[in-house]
């Protein structure tokens, strides 16, 4: 009997009892007032009259009266590069050890810095997520087992003086103690800089542990699998790794990748859900019987709404000033909206690039639809990545295809303007039939890619290339592993680029 993970399982039990999760509208009032009194003697604190919010008789809408909605662009010029000079007290109280730096899907770089206090959040966020396990029906010999957690490199580097890397890599840099038994793939490997040396470490010492439990990216983590499927010469993962039951995933939908993963399992496996951004821990799913995750609304992070429509965006994706901006007690179920956070690390009313869908208000559950720039609407198309995504879905069971990457730009040709796709799949498709109900597809979900496709786009063209191109691309151009993820949609110059790059490799 497992008896070290049946106290494990009844303590979580008991824990989640006892803690039971708060009113989402009155934490995020409290997350808010701690903040504006922990924050009201910084350089921002004062410039923008926090002390003043906190005696106003509505302090949260002092708050958004008061602070203008920046992007990471406008928050580093007027603030944030400050910190990098050494000044402290600038958007938080002190300064911070490191930085985190993001993939680059909103901006070229960012810098985003990480104070102890977020350091504490993420640690308690994870312990949330440990937490609603209790949920998912596990046995209590899972709460023995490893769990491989496969991020960017621990190692570090040097910048300005402070240290800078992922998110990821940052995170697990700090794991309690506690956690490091459990902790794959261990410090020594994780620190490797270099992905292929990475997982290729990782394969060749998988048969060593006894995961229980993985969370990754999902296309570098099926990535890692197969190798570690290949080079230990067995079927699946189940082979080596009997016990992995949950698998953890985040950063984009992992809706086109389950077909493939479940390929390499070979028995059922739980999905769960989170949210991490380079910005904080933001969300996890908390139960088994929803696609959606649950906001942490008590723990550093202020979230705000802003409904995704064209009058509260500027040309360049951004969210305007006089936009209209709601908290979470004002929020409509199933309606689309830009996502903008405040934190413990000294982001406020900051644009994080992500849009939400509002899937349950009572349990403060959303899903990520897709990202601001990542929205496409040359000429009236208005398409999210959340209706590519299910549309993309649809096609892979029509045609029992695996769509495990995909990248679309409206692009001018020769004067007409063209809808244009490229997918990687595997295996012979049928084109112009899969293009056709791709078209079809998309006219039916979006009234307004129907008015586009037949006023303003001359057509739509599928390219099907494959998965690997999209992963030398990465390679290539950004980099491998960690947090990096494939953009979904490209303007005409990048798209371009991609192209070219793709017509080199066949």
């Amino acid at each position: 009997m497992a008896i070290i993970g049946e106290i494990i399982k009844r303590a979580i039990n008991v824990n989640g009892l006892i803690s039971k999760d708060p009113s989402p509208v009155e934490a995020q009032e409290a997350v808010l007032l701690g903040m504006l009194a922990n924050a009201k003697h910084t350089a921002f604190g004062r410039h923008y009259h926090f002390e003043r919010m906190l005696a106003a008789e509505n302090p949260i809408t002092a708050f958004q009266h008061g602070v203008p909605i920046f992007d990471y662009d406008k928050l580093y010029e007027e603030w944030w590069h400050y910190l990098e000079d050494g000044h402290e007290n600038v958007t938080w109280p002190g300064g911070q050890r490191y930085f985190a730096m993001s993939s680059g899907t909103t901006s070229n770089s960012k810098a985003i810095p990480v104070t102890d206090d977020m350091l504490d959040a993420i640690k308690k966020a994870g312990i949330q997520q440990i937490l609603s396990l209790k949920n998912f029906d596990l046995p209590a010999d899972f709460f023995e087992k490893d769990i491989m957690m496969l991020g960017s490199s621990t190692e570090l580097k040097e910048r300005k003086g402070f240290l800078a890397g992922e998110i990821s890599g940052i995170s697990a840099a700090n794991l309690p103690l506690w956690f490091r038994k459990f902790y794959k793939p261990g410090k020594k490997i994780a620190a490797s800089k270099d992905w292929d040396e990475r997982v290729a470490r990782i394969a060749k010492s998988a048969h060593k542990w006894d995961v229980g439990s993985m969370s990754g990216i999902p296309s570098w983590s099926e990535l890692l699998l197969k190798e570690i499927v290949r080079l230990n010469k067995v079927d699946t993962i189940h082979d080596l790794w009997p016990n992995l039951q949950v698998y953890t995933t985040g950063g984009v939908a992992f809706g086109p990748y389950k077909k493939s993963f479940e390929k390499l399992f070979a028995r059922p496996v739980t999905y769960i859900d989170t949210y991490l951004a380079s910005e904080g821990y933001l969300a996890t799913q908390k139960r088994p019987d929803t696609d959606a995750m649950a906001l942490i609304v008590d723990n550093g992070i202020f979230f705000e709404f802003v409904p995704f429509e064209e009058a509260n965006m500027d040309d360049s994706g951004r969210v305007r000033q006089d936009a209209r901006v709601l908290t979470l007690a004002d929020v409509e179920e199933h309606v689309e909206y830009v996502l903008l956070i405040s934190t413990v690390s000294g982001a406020w009313r900051y644009m994080i690039g992500d849009t939400v869908i509002v899937k349950d208000k009572e349990r403060a559950e959303i899903i990520i639809s897709g990202r601001t720039k990542h929205f496409l609407n040359v000429v009236g198309e208005q398409l999210s990545v959340h209706q590519m995504n299910a549309a993309i879905q649809k096609m892979q069971d029509k045609f029992q295809v695996q769509i495990k990457e995909f990248v679309v730009a409206t692009v001018q040709r020769e004067g007409k303007k063209l809808n244009t796709w490229y997918i990687g799949a595997d295996q012979d498709c049928p084109n112009a039939e899969m293009r056709d109900f791709l078209d079809q597809e998309l006219q039916a979900s979006n009234k307004n890619f129907k008015v586009a496709r037949n006023q303003a786009l001359d057509g739509m063209e599928l390219h099907v290339v494959p998965t690997t191109y999209f992963h030398e691309w990465s390679n290539q151009h950004k980099k491998m592993g960690g947090q990096a993820k494939i953009p979904r949609v490209m303007n005409q110059e990048d798209f371009e680029a991609f192209e070219a790059y793709i017509a080199g490799l066949r």
